[in-house]
């Protein structure tokens, strides 16, 4: 157990983040659920919809360190890609 004033703030300031951290994870996770739905659905536009929400918020996460950008980057590709090769 923390002893000093200082560690005490540290916990708890780490605890404050970490729910943070896990509802901005959350909320990307629901965001790209709603992408995958639409592509496995077949709608192009409405997947690309999606897509266009979903963006910014894993942008974000990785902004504020949440996930890193190379995963942000890697997931986008791979909707993006599995969109365009949904038939029009």
């Amino acid at each position: 157990m923390a002893n000093t004033p200082s560690a005490r703030k540290r916990i708890r300031q780490n605890e404050r983040r970490r729910l943070r951290n896990a509802s901005r994870l959350s909320r990307m996770r629901t965001f790209m659920k709603k992408v995958e739905a639409a592509i496995q659905t077949g709608n192009k536009d409405e997947a690309l919809t999606a897509l266009r929400a979903a963006q910014p918020e894993m942008q974000r996460a990785a902004s504020r360190g949440v996930v890193k950008k190379n995963f942000v980057s890697r997931k986008l590709s791979r909707l993006s890609a599995r969109i365009k090769g949904i038939a029009a």
